[in-house]
């Protein structure tokens, strides 16, 4: 009997043939909650996009479940821990993806410092009406090259920043829950704590997944920290106390804010919408190309069929997972 798998956002046609070449499919896009609780007992394996929640009601009413395969470098839409309780194997995707967003992050960063996305409203809307207009009113625009880059998290994601900001002439400090060796030798990174990079830094990245540990990790006390600095946000919303983010930007003390998450998602309004010459605000699609999406669903789909032969997935989230249910209880194919 070929495994049930489900997949509930639009995966690329590619990926898709790949996954039905092995298993049984049926898409369901972006199933609430509620819907997911009916259908999940009868799946095998599930393929999730950070559109839908995987809370642990859900993963209660899955009787059969092995895998939760997301196709993402976050996985904090899955309830992990009660996956890992039920011997459900969870996954995320790297590759491809973490390139894009690196790519995003050092776009974002350069449109903050040398106001492109406010340079465009501006021409826009009818402003340049000489070169004096802009010489005069475009004050206080800074480069990268030359700067001091902290990064916050050195996984996949903030080594391929770093590489690219090395590139741009930049020193590149980091902090992470571990050292990473490989890229001292590589770029010349420097380790700092996390307060260190904050205060040494000129342009701070966050490049952190969400978990209880960096819930705020830029809170009220290191938002002071980053007086005339940047920050730049690629990792989630809730790294950031966005009420500090903003007091900080009302009292002049930080230089510019970038984001492409919030802590509430999607936004139709917010404070920080009246700083347009100090932010760049982006709807979360850091990771979104043709190319990553595509790259995306092969990981996703590789990392799902792994687990039903048996095997140990390269980007399994829960390790712990392997004592409670050994990848040979879980083999299917």
């Amino acid at each position: 009997m070929r495994p049930r798998v489900l997949v509930t956002f639009k995966m690329k046609s590619k990926p898709l043939e790949e996954l039905k070449r092995y298993t049984d499919v049926d898409i369901v896009l972006y199933p609430n909650v509620e819907k997911l609780k009916e259908i999940i007992k009868d799946y095998d394996g599930l393929i999730v996009s950070p559109l839908t929640p995987v809370p642990g009601e859900v993963i209660e009413r899955a009787e059969r479940l092995k895998v939760i395969s997301c196709h993402s470098a976050g996985y904090d839409h899955v309830d992990v821990k009660k996956a890992t309780e039920r011997g459900i194997y969870v996954t995320k995707v790297s590759g491809w993806l973490s390139e894009a967003v690196a790519e995003f992050a050092v776009g974002l960063t350069i449109a903050l410092l040398r106001k492109i996305a406010y340079a465009d409203k501006f021409i826009r809307s009818g402003k340049w009406d000489s070169h004096r207009t802009v010489w005069s009113s475009f004050k206080e625009i800074e480069t990268v090259y030359g700067k001091r880059v902290g990064i916050l998290g050195m996984g996949a994601i903030g080594k391929a920043i770093a590489r690219r900001m090395r590139a741009m002439g930049t020193e590149v400090l980091y902090w992470s829950r571990s050292r990473k060796e490989d890229i001292e030798k590589e770029v010349g990174a420097v380790y700092r704590t996390l307060d260190e990079v904050l205060r040494e830094s000129d342009i701070v990245i966050l490049a952190l997944p969400a978990t209880p540990e960096t819930y705020h990790i830029i809170n009220e006390k290191r938002a002071k920290l980053l007086e005339g600095k940047y920050l730049v946000n690629i990792g989630r919303g809730t790294l950031v106390d966005e009420r500090a983010i903003v007091r900080a930007l009302e009292e002049g003390r930080l230089k510019g804010y970038a984001t492409d998450v919030f802590e509430r998602e999607p936004v139709q309004e917010h404070e920080l919408f009246e700083y347009e010459w100090e932010t760049v605000l982006t709807p979360h699609y850091a990771g979104l190309s043709k190319e990553a999406m595509e790259d995306m669903g092969f990981q996703a789909v590789r990392n799902l069929l792994a687990v039903l032969r048996g095997e140990v997935p390269e980007d399994l989230v829960n390790p712990e997972v392997l004592k409670i249910r050994p990848p040979e209880k879980v083999k299917m194919l």
